[in-house]
This record gives structure tokens, C-alpha cells and sequence, in this order.
């Protein structure tokens, strides 16, 4: 009887499995995004090196830039210019970088970053190398306009660095590029203290190219972005360089598989004029132009305060009194002014506050937010360019230089952020190098109000720059889109 019931228990219980277990279905593959890859792997020795390599595209930018300001001096004299010609070569740097700004902006939402950073590094390294041999002011100015070319493509790094980061690292580590550039900036100008007076302004030059050589055999350690490739279809690429990432960072990658829509429609410039961005687009092209405007013043108008002592009322270039037995057809009409060691150290003070206000602005970017922070600031910069215009003593002069100059630098930390920010994928190179080649516009007009409108009216090139200020932060403020804590967006 007990074999019997044994029998009888194991059939009903085969009957009641065989009638209630649903029938198998097939298993769903996991897959995730390069996004969910990026947050999946974290921030680790990758990054470390990504912010190091990538960061020095900052030197090289600045020491570029900077690079004017400290040889307009001798220039002045050596070719005998006047005032416009002087801010003509600043001009003219700004405005090749105007131009391939765009240029490299759709080259790059389509054939890749790391490439376009690459050729733009190879080609300003090259013409700066031939500014140095210039037999002419003409040729200086060609060749400088070259240059700025160049150095328009270097804000690829920038894209490079936000793509591959973490969204919760991008507030804190994209706002710390701002040594870089600093580091470039006191760079150039302690070189020209000793360089210049000994073996001239074309050896400075030379020496200043050194680091964009060092760079570019640098970039081999540095992969082409994840998000590019799976935005073009190459997939696999992506894998194998999140796949680095991960084991570089002794991290794991998340399971399944990586997929990504591929996007037949990258890098149009009518999708920055899209209903969905194009508030945005307007707005940030205002800023980024007058953020440029008030930076680049303001390095100009510092050269211009030390080398021709315009502060307090002292007489403009056509107040000057020419001294009694001196015709005025024997004087030059150059300003033979070279910096003194006490000038160039006043530079380099007022250079050093580009980090000094970082701490805050990073505290300001993660809590207050992109918008709001940048409003913040850009009115602040405009209450001191009017302080600028007290008469005070050197040490004042030297405060005022240095707090305009911080404030400058974390606009511009701001909105490159917030541009790197609130595009997609598809477009965010082509945002970026419309905005950069805006902000070359403000660039461009900066020479003439700090290097010849200062000179006849100080007060009302003050005035000038502090409007344009306000402008740049009602518009911040009114910016329809907050990308505090947003994760990137692929596509539009």
C-alpha cells in the first residue's frame, strides 16, 4: 500500500507541474547605453589622465592667446604702428578663429573629435613656428591669422572631456580647466620678462611652441569619443574603448549589450535653430560674445594701463607735450613703452585671479546652478569695470585688475560647461564651435574699445564694456533650459 500511494503522490504532482508552468519564453538580452557605460564605470585613472592631457590644451591656447598681449609692445616700436594696427593683429587672430570655429565645429559632429583636434594642434603649432621668422608687420598679421585658425579647433578637448565624464564629476572637474589655461597664461608672461629683453620677441615665439609639440604626441593616449562612434554606428569601437576605460579604471562595465541609435543627421546647423534649442542657441550666442568681449578687454586693457599709465586722468597719446627743441615730424609715432620687471609683475598678479574665485564658482555651478551662477558673475563684472575708473594707487589698480579678472574666468568656466551641456551628441561640437566663433566677434572688437577708444575716453570705454555685461547676465538669467545634474543627451 505505501509503494502504492508513493506512485500515486508523484503522478498527481507531475500532472499538476506539467498543467500550471507557463510555457518557456524566450530570454530578453540586456543592453545599455554608452551614458549608462559612463556613469556604470565611474570616475578613476582614465580620467585622471584624460583631465591632465586634455586640460593642457589650455596651455597651449593660452600661451597663444597671452602671446599678444606681451609682444604688442615691441611690435609698436620695432615696425613704427599706431594704435590700430596694433589692435589689428588681435583682430585678425580672433577673426581666423571666428571663422574656423564653425569650421572645425562641423568637421568634428562629423568626422570625429579627436581628429579635428588633432590637425587644429598640428596646424597652429606650424604657423606659430613661421610667425616667428615674419620679415614684416604684413606677414606677422598672416601668419598670427593662421595661428588663431589653429587654436579654434582646441576646444574639441573640452567636448572630449565632457563626453567621457561622469555627470555628477562634470560641475567640479570642467571648472578646474581653468589651472590649465592659467598655468599658460603666468607661462607666457614670465617667459616674455626674461626672453624678450635678452634674445628678442621671435624667441619667445619659438619657446612658446614648445608645449603644442610636446601635446600632440601626447593625444595617442587619448581615445576618440564613445559617444562619436556609436552616434556614426561604430559600435564596436565604442565597446572596446569603454571596455579600456573600465579596465584602466578597475571598474566593470554594466551587462548586455551596447546600443545606440545611429544618426544618419549629425552636425546641421539648422538644428541649432530648431524650435526645441533655438532661445537657447540666441541667448547663449549673446553671452558667449559678450563674455569674450569683457575677457579679452580686459587682458588688453591691462597691457594698455601699464604700458601707457592712462589710470587716474593721466593725458592721452594726443595730450602728450612735446618737449621744447623737439619737432613732432622727429618723433616716432609709436609708443616705445616696453614693460617694465614691475609691470609684468603686476600681469602675473592680476593673471593669478583667474583661479583665485574657482573655489566659488564651483560651489556656485553644483548649487545655485549653470544659469544663475553665470548672472551672478557677469554682473559682478560689471560693477567692476566702473570701479576701475577711481583714481587710486597701484595696489588698487592691481586689486581691481585682479578681482575683473577672476570674474572674467568664471564666466567663462560657466558657460562652457553649460554649452558642453545643453546640446546633444549630434550637435554639441557644432554648438560649441558656433558659440566659440561668436565669441571671437567680441574678441575682435575688443582691441579697438581697449586699444584705441580707451586712449581717447577711458570712462566711456568702461561704460561700454560694463552694458554689454549687463546684457550677458539678464540673458543668463532668462536661459529657458538648467543643466545642473541633466544626464547628456544623445539626440535631440
Amino acid at each position: 500500500m505505501a509503494s502504492k500511494r508513493t506512485e500515486q503522490v508523484t503522478v498527481i504532482s507531475l500532472r499538476e507541474l506539467s498543467q500550471g508552468a507557463p510555457a518557456p519564453q524566450p530570454k530578453e538580452t540586456k543592453t545599455f547605453t554608452v551614458e549608462d557605460a559612463v556613469e556604470t564605470i565611474g570616475f578613476g585613472r582614465f580620467h585622471i589622465a584624460l583631465f591632465l592631457i586634455m586640460g593642457s590644451t589650455g596651455v597651449v591656447e593660452a600661451m597663444e592667446i597671452m602671446l599678444i598681449a606681451v609682444v604688442s609692445p615691441v611690435i609698436r616700436c620695432e615696425w613704427q604702428l599706431e594704435n590700430w594696427q596694433v589692435a589689428l593683429v588681435t583682430t585678425m587672430v580672433f577673426f581666423g578663429y571666428m571663422v574656423f570655429s564653425i569650421l572645425f565645429g562641423l568637421l568634428a559632429d562629423r568626422y570625429g573629435r579627436w581628429k579635428i583636434l588633432l590637425i587644429s594642434f598640428l596646424w597652429g603649432t606650424y604657423f606659430s613656428l613661421l610667425t616667428s621668422f615674419s620679415p614684416s608687420y604684413i606677414w606677422f598679421v598672416f601668419l598670427r591669422t593662421m595661428v588663431g585658425c589653429g587654436v579654434s579647433g582646441h576646444a574639441q578637448g573640452l567636448i572630449i572631456k565632457t563626453e567621457f565624464l561622469p555627470t555628477k564629476y562634470r560641475g567640479y572637474m570642467l571648472p578646474l580647466s581653468q589651472v590649465f589655461w592659467l598655468a599658460g597664461s603666468l607661462l607666457i608672461i614670465g617667459l616674455a620678462s626674461v626672453v624678450v629683453p635678452t634674445i628678442g620677441w621671435r624667441w619667445l615665439i619659438r619657446i612658446a611652441s614648445i608645449p603644442g609639440i610636446i601635446l600632440i604626441m601626447a593625444f595617442k593616449f587619448i581615445p576618440e569619443s564613445a559617444r562619436f562612434n556609436v552616434s556614426t554606428g561604430n559600435t564596436q569601437a565604442a565597446l572596446a574603448t569603454l571596455e579600456h576605460i573600465a579596465k584602466m579604471n578597475r571598474s566593470v562595465m554594466p551587462e548586455g549589450k551596447l546600443v545606440e541609435p545611429i544618426l544618419e543627421k549629425r552636425g546641421r546647423f539648422a538644428d541649432l535653430l530648431d524650435a526645441k534649442y533655438l532661445r537657447t542657441t540666441l541667448q547663449i550666442w549673446v553671452i558667449w560674445l559678450g563674455i569674450s568681449f569683457a575677457y579679452y578687454g580686459v587682458i588688453l586693457a591691462s597691457a594698455e594701463l601699464l604700458e601707457r599709465d592712462l589710470v587716474c586722468g593721466s593725458r592721452s597719446e594726443s595730450e602728450v607735450v612735446v618737449p621744447e627743441g623737439v619737432s613732432e615730424e622727429s618723433q616716432s609715432p609709436c609708443h616705445c613703452h616696453m614693460f617694465a620687471p614691475s609691470d609684468y609683475q603686476t600681469i602675473i598678479i592680476s593673471t593669478v585671479g583667474e583661479i583665485a574665485l574657482n573655489p566659488l564658482n564651483i560651489l556656485g555651478i553644483n548649487f545655485l546652478g549653470r544659469r544663475l551662477s553665470l548672472s551672478i558673475t557677469m554682473g559682478c563684472t560689471a560693477l567692476f569695470f566702473l570701479l576701475l575708473n577711481i583714481c587710486t594707487s597701484s595696489a588698487g589698480l592691481i586689486g581691481f585688475l585682479f578681482m575683473l579678472r577672476a570674474l572674467v574666468a568664471a564666466n567663462f568656466n560657466t558657460v562652457y560647461i553649460y554649452t558642453a551641456e545643453v546640446y546633444p551628441t549630434t550637435m554639441r561640437a557644432l554648438g560649441m564651435g558656433t558659440s566659440g566663433s561668436l565669441c571671437r566677434i567680441g574678441a575682435m572688437v575688443a582691441p579697438f574699445i581697449s586699444q584705441v577708444l580707451m586712449s581717447a575716453s577711458f570712462l566711456g570705454a568702461l561704460c561700454l564694456f560694463s552694458s554689454v555685461c549687463v546684457v550677458c547676465a539678464i540673458s543668463a538669467f532668462t536661459l529657458p533650459i538648467e543643466t545642473k545634474g541633466r544626464a547628456l543627451q544623445q539626440i535631440k
